[in-house]
């Protein structure tokens, strides 16, 4: 079972046919969680039905009451692709203020659940001084980051190309070898 988390960043229209569809084709079965931006973002634009459909499950954005029924099975890893800039520091000093981010901080903390991250961050974002510091917090919570030049070139606020692309394939990849790893198993 893999957890995708999307959150409200540019690239979040993607999650469906970039990370969802092929974790399917790779044998997964995926359960989608969003941040509450992110659920309405999707749900504007029709992909949450499509989500729903495709991976048999519903959409979450919202927390369940305790008398509901949990909607997810327990996830093997979880993804975190993309995430903002907002939920990166969420999560490095520990805020779950919604239900993707509470799942995410829980799994973090949870021996044998790996978390593999995939920062959408711009260059403006990686100066701050407290950037290295959540990515080192992050680290130490074992969290495997997939990131940097080679994966996703930093460009400066609002002068971004046009043809990047979210690295999906080496996200998914990530967590097939973070798993595997688990497991004790070499890819």
């Amino acid at each position: 079972m893999l957890g995708a988390i999307g959150c409200a960043t540019d690239g979040l229209e993607e999650l469906r046919t970039g990370l969802v569809r092929p974790a399917i084709e790779h044998g997964w079965q995926v359960a989608v969680t969003l941040t509450p931006t992110a659920g309405r973002w999707l749900r504007d634009i029709r992909e949450l039905e499509l989500l729903e459909k495709l991976t048999g499950l519903p959409v979450r954005d919202e927390p369940r009451l305790p008398s509901e029924a949990r909607p997810h099975p327990y996830a093997d890893c979880l993804v975190v692709a993309p995430a903002s800039a907002n939920t990166v520091a969420k999560l490095a000093t520990g805020f779950g203020d919604n239900q993707a981010l509470t799942q995410v901080a829980e799994a973090i903390g949870t021996p044998g659940v790996p978390v593999v991250l995939f920062p959408r961050i711009n260059a403006a974002h990686a100066r701050h001084p407290a950037w290295e510091g959540h990515i080192a917090a992050l680290r130490r919570g074992g969290v495997r980051l997939v990131h940097g030049p080679d994966v996703w070139p930093l460009h400066e606020p609002r002068r971004e190309p046009g043809n990047v692309r979210i690295p999906w394939a080496a996200i998914l990849a990530a967590a097939e070898n973070e798993i595997h790893r688990q497991s004790g198993v070499q890819s």
